[in-house]
C-alpha cells in the first residue's frame, strides 16, 4: 500500500526555515511546495527550493498539510497560524518568542506544538523519557556558556558575521532574552514554575555542582522548577534533575547514575532544523502535541529597558534590540508588564530608566493579533493563579 506523501509549508527563510527546507527535500515521504516569505523574492537566491517561495498566504496555505512555523517573527506568526488553524491545518513552530507571547491563545483552538531541535523541545523529548523510566522531574534546566546582558552593537554584529546568524538573533542569545523566552516555555508547557524574576541563572564550575545548586533551590517548592545554569564550555545543552523511588537507588548506582537522591538527565545536542522533521512526524501520527504554552500558563518574558529612552523613542522591534532585554516573570505577580514580544512598532509614551522593567503603559502598542493573543494568555494566567490560590 503506498502512503499519500504529505505537504510541508514552511513559513520562513532565516537559517531554520532554510535548512528544514534542504532536509525535506530529500526525504521521499514528504514534499515542500510552498515557502512563505516576505522578503523580495529575488533576494533570497541562497534559499535551497527558490521555485516555492510565495508572498501569499493563501498560496502557501492551499499547497500544505501542516505548517512549520519559523519566521521568529511574532506578529508574523500570529497571522500565520490564524489563517492556517481557519483551514483546519496543524502547526509546528520552532519559536519559543511565539510560544510564550500568543501560543496559550491558540493552544485550544487546534494542533499546535513546538518542534524538538531547540532547547524547549529537547527539554520536552527529555520529559518524556524521563516520565516513561520512572522518574520524577524536579528541575528543567538549560545550559548557557556566556551572558552579557548589554552587549554592544559593534561586538554583537561580529559575531553576526562570524556565525552567519542574523544580529538580532545574536544579541537576543547573548543578553538572556532567548533563554528566559526557552524556561518561560518549558514552565508553562511542562507544569513547572520559575522562582525569581529574572531565573536564578546559576554561575558553576562543573555540571554536578550546577545541577545541586538548582536542586538544592528545588526542594521547598511544590512544583518543578524551570531554570538554567552558566556554564562555560559545557558538552551539553539542557538536563532534567530528577528523583527516583528509593527502591531503585542501589540499581541506580550501579548504572553509574550515582548515589542520588538527585540524578541527572542530560542532552548533549540540540540541532535545530535537523531534527524539526521528528515533531512532524509525530503530528502527523496523530500523536498529542510535545510542548505549547499550555491552557494554564504562568510565566511570562517582560521587556527590560538597557538604556535610557526617551519619550517618543519608536522601538522597531524588542527581541534582539539594543534598546530591550528580556527578562522572564510570574504573570500573575505583575499582570501590567510588558510583554517584550508585543514591541513592534512601539513609541515610548513616557521616559524609562536603564534597568527598568516596562509595563503597557510606558507604550503606544499598535493593535494586533499577538496583542489580543497576549490579553487572553495574560487572563489565563491570572485565572490559573487564582484557582491554585483560591
Amino acid at each position: 500500500m503506498q502512503h499519500r506523501v504529505a505537504t510541508i509549508g514552511i513559513a520562513g527563510t532565516g537559517f531554520i526555515g532554510r535548512g528544514l527546507a534542504r532536509i525535506l527535500s530529500r526525504q521521499a515521504r514528504w514534499q515542500v511546495q510552498r515557502v512563505l516569505t516576505r522578503r523580495p523574492l529575488d533576494s533570497c537566491l541562497e534559499h535551497p527550493l527558490p521555485q516555492t517561495l510565495t508572498h501569499s498566504l493563501e498560496d502557501f496555505l492551499d499547497h500544505s498539510d501542516l505548517v512549520v512555523e519559523c519566521s521568529g517573527d511574532i506578529l508574523h506568526a500570529c497571522r500565520v497560524v490564524e489563517a492556517a488553524f481557519e483551514r483546519g491545518l496543524p502547526v509546528v513552530t520552532m519559536n519559543a518568542e511565539f510560544q510564550v507571547t500568543a501560543g496559550s491563545y491558540f493552544a485550544g483552538r487546534g494542533m499546535l506544538s513546538e518542534a524538538q531541535g531547540d532547547q524547549p523541545g529537547g527539554l520536552a523529548d527529555l520529559h518524556e523519557s524521563a516520565l516513561a523510566m520512572g522518574f520524577r522531574p524536579r528541575v528543567y534546566a538549560n545550559v548557557k556558556g556566556f551572558y552579557d546582558p548589554n552587549p554592544t552593537p559593534e561586538n554583537m554584529a561580529y559575531w553576526s558575521r562570524k556565525q552567519g546568524i542574523s544580529l538580532p538573533v545574536v544579541t537576543a542569545a547573548t543578553d538572556g532574552t532567548k533563554i528566559q523566552f526557552e524556561q518561560a516555555l518549558v514552565a508553562n508547557g511542562l507544569g513547572a514554575t520559575i522562582l525569581q524574576a529574572g531565573l536564578l541563572g546559576v554561575a558553576a564550575d562543573d555540571l554536578e555542582s550546577g545541577a545541586l545548586a538548582l536542586a538544592t533551590q528545588a526542594e521547598d517548592s511544590s512544583l518543578p522548577i524551570s531554570d538554567y545554569i552558566i556554564l562555560p564550555q559545557a558538552g551539553l545543552r539542557v538536563f532534567i534533575i530528577a528523583r527516583h523511588q528509593a527502591a531503585e537507588r542501589a540499581p541506580l548506582a550501579y548504572l553509574k547514575m550515582g548515589n542520588g537522591p538527585y540524578y541527572i538527565l542530560p542532552q548533549a545536542l540540540n540541532l535545530t532544523y535537523m531534527e524539526i522533521p521528528k515533531t512532524i512526524t509525530r503530528i502527523l501520527a496523530g500523536l498529542p502535541p510535545l510542548l505549547n504554552n499550555s491552557l494554564h500558563p504562568s510565566a511570562g518574558v517582560a521587556a527590560v529597558a538597557k538604556q535610557a529612552l526617551a519619550r517618543g523613542t519608536l522601538i522597531q522591534a524588542g527581541v534582539g534590540s539594543f534598546e530591550v532585554r528580556g527578562e522572564a516573570l510570574r504573570i500573575a505577580e505583575d499582570p501590567d508588564h510588558l510583554p517584550i514580544g508585543l514591541l513592534q512598532g512601539a513609541v515610548i509614551r513616557q521616559a524609562v530608566e536603564p534597568g527598568q522593567r516596562l509595563h503597557l503603559d510606558d507604550v503606544d502598542l499598535p493593535d494586533s493579533l499577538a496583542l489580543r493573543a497576549w490579553q487572553a494568555t495574560c487572563a489565563m494566567a491570572v485565572a490559573s493563579e487564582q484557582d491554585r490560590n483560591p
